[in-house]
């Protein structure tokens, strides 16, 4: 059964019980019901709304894998990368920056701590796509 499902089998389980404790006293148990359920479906449809995979803003992914970022680190030239990406390319390929061409060493490396906290944020808002990475 879904959480969806048994949420809303909970609330009716506890309005039928209610009910039957309260015999006599029939008030607004009905419409009390109907608006805890129209809340509930509120809940899951905005959680559906965050949890719909959409496209991770450019900002926030590696220039080499187009993968979101995990550990970035900024160069000189103010492009970002995955670190171990980055660290992997100067190692294998050259120092050299590989958007811009331009030399670089491993200690020109900065964390960029502004988008980790983007990461963050996003990744809290957007939880699928803790699956992507």
């Amino acid at each position: 059964m879904y959480i969806r499902e048994a949420c809303e089998s909970a609330l009716k389980d506890k309005h039928e019980l209610d009910c039957s404790q309260m015999e006599g006293f029939i008030g607004n148990r009905s419409t009390s019901l109907l608006k805890q359920l129209d809340a509930l479906g509120r809940v899951f449809r905005i959680a559906a709304e965050d949890d719909t995979p959409t496209k991770v803003p450019d900002y926030l992914c590696c220039k080499i894998t187009l993968d979101i970022l995990r550990d970035p680190v900024i160069t000189p030239s103010g492009v970002t990368y995955e670190r171990a990406l980055i660290l992997d390319h100067l190692q294998k390929v050259g120092k050299f920056d590989p958007v811009t061409r331009q030399p670089l060493k491993e200690s020109q490396l900065v964390p960029n701590f502004a988008i980790k906290e983007a990461v963050h944020a996003f990744l809290d808002k957007h939880s699928w796509a803790y699956r992507m990475g």
